[in-house]
């Protein structure tokens, strides 16, 4: 069911203020949950996939592989 967008050509200057101030916050508020998302992503997914021991500055394949791998499991099951 599409959302109906209220005309605001008929709201007072105060009301549009405050619409504005809610869809301000309902973005941070968002953006807040993916940020999250994506930081206990990388997290999980370091830690599942990386050496402990640094041996080059690049992914190796197995590396590239498993982070490929965790990275779409983890959009599907959470994003």
């Amino acid at each position: 069911m599409a959302q109906q967008v209220p005309d605001m050509s008929k709201m007072s200057q105060t009301e549009k203020d405050a619409m504005m101030a809610q869809v301000f916050a309902n973005a941070t508020t968002e953006m807040e949950y993916r940020v999250e998302l994506f930081n206990k992503m990388v997290s999980g997914c370091h830690e599942k996939c990386i050496d402990k021991k640094y041996k080059d500055g690049d992914l190796n394949v197995g590396e590239n592989s498993c982070v490929d791998r965790c990275t779409s499991k983890y959009w599907q099951c959470v994003g």
